[in-house]
């Protein structure tokens, strides 16, 4: 089936405890990339506990029962493998990439941290992530010119209370003042199979890896009840724009104008995808076109547009542009503004299209082409949908996108009332 979107066999199991396992042997290397992802994310954290999640990712490579602090990585880079971790609104994944030989010790090192971090948990161990966590906020969001964009977009696009209202990176006041016990209750909550997703695809049989993953996390006991995340489907429409203007450190004007579209997965969010394609991917898309090539108001490398990938809400489309020299930001919104405007006027045209899908055909044959790629891609759609085989429905559900499904999207969910924009204006003598 090569126009499937994912020629590989797939086989999955569900241990006694809860835990799903999905496997997808592909003999061509001999390596093995291991995947597991829990269904916590930043949308589950209550009240007072924003970035936990996110801590949690650092946390979980500092120690085990029987694996001493730092020793995670130095035993899968001492193996020949590579590894890493990423949180996001929706969910947390750990994974690693390691010669097929050394299955079991990954298996066994993502086990004994899923059971045994708590035990291992120490106060020093704590404080020394906590300073990590905000040193990267400092780093990543505070200290870079328009860093902290999605820090502010979010509270634009989404109320008080609604789970996608705060960054995965959350609340420094948080953080420090939670206790340790408050830290090991959240990771017992969250941190069990049942509420986890384990993918393994390379050079290993699925019988293989069965038995492995019941040999090592086989024993670790389900949780009785795990609580859902609040409800965020519905969020709603205010009647009027939310503008936000920021006076900063920053080298020129930008503007961001983002829109709620359709939760990912959803056949809405495909046609957002392939919209977004359109309008801000590459020279050849029509922001670029109008505002860079055309007018010639915004930077060429620093104007484009894109979805993100949110599957529990109305997920956020964004474009955004930066001046160059001499444009007011006024100029720069008007402009940008009136090209994602023009979406729901201007019909898009066959060349168009067919560009859009072939960018989009790549980055998914880019992605599932290495077998890291493909875990994630298997774990995201088991978590997230139930069955890591709908996975071959995302790429021929773009290329199914028709103009006239485009034009009927862009009409729905880009309107000027709904919108939400974010300028920031270089401080004066800049």
């Amino acid at each position: 089936m090569p126009d499937s979107g994912y020629p590989w066999p797939i086989e999955t199991t569900r241990l006694d405890n809860g835990l799903r396992v999905v496997v997808s042997e592909d003999r061509t290397a001999p390596a093995v990339a291991v995947n597991l992802w829990y269904d916590v994310g930043s949308r589950h954290e209550p009240e007072g506990q924003t970035g936990f999640a996110h801590l949690f990712e650092h946390l979980m490579f500092e120690g085990s029962v029987n694996v001493a602090k730092t020793e995670h990585m130095k035993l899968v880079q001492g193996s020949g493998g590579s590894l890493n971790a990423t949180t996001n609104p929706d969910r947390t994944n750990y994974f690693e990439t390691v010669p097929a030989e050394h299955l079991e010790l990954a298996l066994w090192l993502e086990a004994d941290r899923m059971g045994g971090l708590v035990p291992a948990l120490t106060q020093e161990t704590l404080d020394n992530q906590r300073d990590v966590v905000k040193n990267e906020r400092r780093q990543r969001y505070e200290n870079v010119p328009y860093g902290d964009a999605w820090l502010r977009l979010l509270p634009l696009l989404y109320p008080p209370g609604h789970p996608y209202h705060h960054a995965t990176i959350g609340s420094m006041a948080d953080l420090n003042a939670a206790d340790l016990a408050t830290f090991q209750a959240f990771h017992r909550t969250y941190y069990a199979p049942n509420n986890a997703v384990l993918t393994v695809v390379g050079d290993a049989s699925a019988a293989e890896v069965f038995a492995l993953a019941d040999k090592y996390f086989g024993a670790i006991p389900a949780l009785l009840e795990i609580p859902s995340a609040p409800d965020g489907r519905i969020v709603p429409a205010t009647g009027r724009p939310a503008v936000e203007t920021v006076t900063a450190d920053v080298p020129a004007p930008r503007v961001y104008v983002a829109h709620r579209t359709h939760p990912f997965g959803s056949s809405g969010y495909d046609v957002t995808t392939v919209l977004a394609t359109v309008l801000g991917s590459g020279r050849g898309s029509r922001l670029y076109q109008r505002l860079a090539d055309g007018e010639r108001i915004a930077q060429p490398d620093l104007v484009g547009a894109y979805g993100v990938d949110l599957a529990h809400a109305p997920a956020p489309l964004i474009a955004t542009a930066t001046a160059r020299p001499g444009v007011s930001a006024d100029r720069l919104a008007a402009g940008l503004a009136e090209v994602v405007d023009e979406l729901t006027t201007v019909p898009v045209t066959a060349t168009e299209l067919d560009r859009a899908k072939a960018l989009l055909s790549t980055m998914w044959w880019r992605q599932v082409s290495t077998v890291e790629g493909r875990a994630d891609v298997l774990g995201r759609y088991t978590t997230q949908f139930g069955d890591p085989a709908t996975a071959a429905e995302r790429l021929p559900a773009w290329l199914a996108v028709t103009a006239g499904q485009i034009a009927e999207v862009a009409a729905d969910v880009l309107g000027a009332d709904d919108r939400v924009t974010l300028t920031y204006l270089p401080e004066e003598g800049r």
